[in-house]
């Protein structure tokens, strides 16, 4: 909610990946680390695109691929 109300919204809570994929960073119990990855689409909505738990400092290539390629996917169907 902090981030769909509250959006543009930066760090900590946020952050940009480059070609229009944000990360929204949250932590779960037992010291986990969760992360959504979305964009806003050409109508202003949010569209979540792949979430993980992280286990590394760095946003893995991979999980940032998949979000891309969702992404795309999404876009194709909005044409």
């Amino acid at each position: 909610m902090t981030v769909e109300f509250g959006w543009p919204l930066g760090m900590p809570v946020c952050r940009p990946l480059g070609e229009g994929v944000y990360e929204v960073r949250t932590d779960l119990a037992q010291s986990r680390i969760a992360r959504v990855l979305f964009y806003i689409d050409r109508k202003g909505r949010m569209v979540l695109l792949y979430g993980f738990i992280k286990k590394t400092p760095r946003t893995p290539n991979r999980e940032l691929a998949i979000a891309r390629r969702n992404k795309r996917k999404h876009e194709k169907g909005l044409q």
